[in-house]
């Protein structure tokens, strides 16, 4: 397969931004240092974090809290979870995107430290990502936010970590969520593998490919057998009800390896009565939102933040 003709030119640089296919566990402690070097803001974010430690199911958990105007009262919020395929990125490194949502809208962005397979498998990241959602709801009144306008974002891993904890919210009776907004979130286990219902031939070349897509989903497995009844939590592409979500984002790149399932999960949201709205942008890769200043990364960023302001009444 090379579908590098069909990719955005703009987005040519990022074809080598991830080793190809030698996601080993042996390897994986130098990728995670590599990665962190990559994935670093360069700079000073927008707004600085100020970083709390709350108590997380495995014990004190890091949340970064960008606060644009600390102070202010009754504003909507975010909870960010950042990418990194589940086993790679931390929010201390990845600060991009959530100091540039806080700043660029004006409301207050939490970003959750979550443990990383696969020294911690699932439920381990899902439970610390619902821990800083019940936290951020329940401080509501010290942080200066409405509890009833909390939504929930993410990209890659950390869209799929958002959706899963979009489902937990529901199935354990809350915090209540008023939006989800997920950036190429990374759904279904079966992607790339041999039980993969897709099959399309032009998606996953680049940036994250099927071989890294299996070996990030075998270290969040781990010995999980993925036939209770949270396995939506695990792979949300699995989960047989999606209806009560909150009203949902999409937006994904036409060559990216989950076009597919994101397509799938949107149409399976608006079949189960839940408010979607799905952008496709052509001959964008994984990750592809990271060269800011091609023209398709600026309408990407501009639908992104156009809909958390349309859903959070920004």
């Amino acid at each position: 397969m090379n579908t590098r003709h069909l990719v955005d030119p703009d987005f040519l640089p990022l074809i080598d931004l991830l080793p190809g296919n030698d996601f080993t566990r042996e390897a994986l402690p130098t990728i995670r240092i590599e990665s962190e070097s990559r994935f670093a803001f360069v700079g000073a974010p927008p707004i600085a974090a100020e970083i709390k430690v709350i108590e997380g199911d495995g014990g004190p958990l890091e949340v970064y809290w960008y606060d644009p105007a600390p102070g202010s009262r009754n504003r909507p919020a975010l909870l960010h979870i950042h990418g990194g395929g589940m086993v790679i990125g931390s929010a201390r490194s990845m600060q991009q995107a959530p100091s540039g949502i806080a700043a660029a809208l004006g409301i207050p962005v939490a970003s959750v430290e979550y443990r990383l397979a696969p020294e911690h498998p699932f439920p381990a990241p899902q439970n610390d990502c619902y821990a800083a959602l019940k936290w951020l709801a329940a401080s509501a009144d010290v942080l200066g936010i409405d509890a009833a306008w909390i939504g929930i974002t993410g990209e890659s891993a950390g869209g799929g970590l958002a959706a899963a904890t979009a489902l937990m919210a529901r199935d354990l009776g809350g915090p209540a969520l008023a939006a989800q907004i997920l950036t190429y979130p990374m759904l279904d286990h079966r992607t790339g593998g041999d039980a993969c219902p897709h099959g399309n031939p032009i998606t996953g070349e680049f940036v994250w490919t099927r071989a890294h897509n299996r070996f990030g989903w075998e270290c969040l497995r781990g010995d999980y057998a993925a036939d209770d009844a949270h396995k939506g939590w695990f792979s949300p592409s699995l989960a047989e009800d999606l209806s009560g979500l909150p009203p949902t984002w999409i937006g994904t790149g036409s060559l990216d390896l989950f076009l597919d399932e994101d397509l799938d999960y949107a149409l399976r949201l608006v079949k189960a009565g839940v408010p979607v709205e799905l952008h496709s942008y052509p001959g964008a890769i994984h990750a592809f939102n990271a060269v800011t200043e091609a023209a398709t990364a600026k309408a990407f960023t501009r639908d992104l933040l156009g809909a958390i302001a349309r859903m959070l009444r920004v």
